[in-house]
């Protein structure tokens, strides 16, 4: 008889994990602590051990997790900017099913910290009114995933394969981005 695999500790990641993958394959809707909970192989109340806040929380968390990106200062401005916007566009490819939190819970935490870190590159990098330019950009990018998100099909019942990849979706994105560069350069 073969010997039983310890279970796997349960963590804030593990949990953040499993919920990622609940809202990115069935929807934000279908996540609840209860469905959580199963997935984990816990009773959902083990969870509010990580979380207390319960799904609250847990929202707050995915919001979290997709939204703090940093990336390291380049030699311009406009370098930094480009390699943060890409970096979060793709972060909120990958897990549209909480694109929605990313869009209306305010900035919390690491996130708030990584705005801020944003804001300091942009400004010692030359940009004046940093925060604006920070602003846009989120703006920007935020923008173009929803858009991208809504056009790949993904939220469609009627669709069996979502388009994750769209080369003409990367050409609008870089066109656009280099607009709102020049545009706040001036």
């Amino acid at each position: 008889m073969p010997a039983k695999r310890p279970p796997v500790p349960l963590s804030r990641e593990r949990i953040i994990e499993a919920a990622l993958h609940i809202a990115d394959s069935q929807g934000l809707r279908r996540l609840t602590m209860r469905r959580l909970g199963d997935a984990l192989q816990v009773e959902a109340m083990a969870i509010y051990h990580h979380l207390p806040r319960g799904k609250e929380a847990l929202m707050d968390a995915l919001a979290e997790h997709v939204t703090t990106v940093t990336v390291e200062q380049g030699s311009t401005w406009q370098e930094t900017a480009k390699a943060w916007c890409r970096a979060e566009r793709e972060l909120l490819r990958e897990h549209p099913g909480v694109l929605a939190l990313a869009l209306t819970k305010p900035p919390k935490g690491a996130t708030a910290l990584a705005i801020r870190e944003q804001v300091e590159q942009l400004a010692d990098g030359g940009l004046d009114d940093a925060a604006q330019g920070v602003r846009a950009l989120r703006a920007f990018v935020f923008g173009s995933v929803a858009v991208e998100v809504q056009q790949s099909g993904w939220a469609d019942p009627e669709v069996d394969e979502w388009v994750r990849r769209d080369e003409r979706a990367d050409m609008d994105f870089e066109r656009g981005l280099d607009a709102l560069l020049k545009g706040l350069q001036t």
